[in-house]
């Protein structure tokens, strides 16, 4: 039976980490965490935040995921907006759902990443 979800793993062209960290842990604000020696060695970089965990990984012939996504629940969405605009991230707004607001961004390879805030 499912208990829950540990990680999502994303994409990245290879030599992307620092690209990727400064998405993630600067703009995002994530804290990265260590992956394991063995692991290590093929590149790539692990984030968390709460309860999400993100892991990118480095795809020969890499392609950005344009559907298929993650979408990170957030506290403030208008503040996050706000900051991935004055990185130069972009953030469109999404569709209306009952009991969220919601948008997009792109990573730095293109990757979609949904944001979510729970109202009401």
């Amino acid at each position: 039976m499912i208990v829950g979800l540990d990680h999502v793993q994303l994409a990245m062209p290879r030599g992307g980490e620092d690209r990727a960290r400064s998405f993630y842990t600067g703009v995002l604000e994530m804290a990265e965490l260590p992956k394991p020696a063995h692991l290590a060695v093929s590149g790539g970089c692990w984030f968390e935040s709460g309860g999400a965990h993100l892991h990118l990984g480095v795809e020969e012939g890499f392609a950005p995921a344009k559907k298929a996504h993650p979408s990170l629940l957030v506290d403030d969405l208008a503040a996050l907006a706000a900051r991935l605009e004055d990185a130069g991230c972009g953030f469109k707004p999404g569709k209306p759902l009952d009991g969220y607001v919601r948008g997009d961004t792109h990573d730095p390879f293109g990757n979609r990443i949904e944001l979510m805030q729970r109202v009401g």
